[in-house]
């Protein structure tokens, strides 16, 4: 497997979930700053030219995070990276979802305007709203997304990677991640697991 990644977006989750699960896999990075995902070499792979693309050994291509999460865990059952009980697993795939439909909509209001207004001005007052809307997101993921230590209690699962790496992002929106001790603590003890580390020491992050 390949995955295809830019340092410090959605597409570093399905990198922690690999490792978690102990896959063999190449990493292949794209430079945002260069456009690299609008070339066509990237559009040949991904059409939509976003991150993250996982390229199977036989050529297919996978897409959308939660759906590489949910690859990445059927690969390796007995890394448990789903919960067995169902109502955990829904849970586990409601956050996913919100994070995928509302929080990292409103993280992309801040430079990705452009998806959504044409005008100068549209666009700052989308970066201006940010901070608040980005602080409610967060306050959501405090009061009802993290039952424990993680986000389905004691045990990490992939959602756990994909609310680390949206959480990630909270410092730079204007949100102050101390006055979420949830949060807060569950980010120091995703630190703390070696596949983080990993992914820090290649520069992913």
């Amino acid at each position: 497997m390949n995955l295809f990644y830019a340092k410090g977006t959605i597409s570093i989750a399905p990198a922690i979930a690999l490792i978690e699960a102990g896959l063999d896999h190449d990493l292949s990075r794209l430079d945002f700053d260069e456009a690299a995902q609008t070339k066509p070499e990237y559009l040949a792979i991904n059409p939509k030219g976003r991150v993250p693309a996982l390229v199977l050994a036989d050529g297919t291509v996978l897409t959308e995070t939660g759906a590489l999460l949910d690859y990445i865990a059927a690969l390796a059952p007995d890394a448990g990276l789903v919960p067995d009980a169902a109502a955990d697993a829904a849970h586990m795939r409601a956050v996913m979802y919100y994070l995928a439909s509302t929080m990292h909509v409103a993280h992309a209001h801040k430079m990705r305007g452009a998806r959504w207004a044409d005008k100068a001005e549209s666009h700052a007052d989308m970066t201006a709203k940010v901070p608040q809307t980005m602080a409610a997101c967060a306050a959501y993921v405090e009061a009802e997304c993290i039952r424990g230590d993680y986000v389905c209690g004691d045990g990490f699962t992939v959602a756990d990677a994909y609310l680390f790496v949206v959480c990630n992002w909270l410092a730079g929106d204007g949100v102050s991640v101390a006055d979420y001790p949830k949060i807060t603590a569950f980010m120091e003890r995703m630190e703390a697991r070696d596949s983080v580390k990993a992914v820090r020491a290649k520069g992913m992050l």
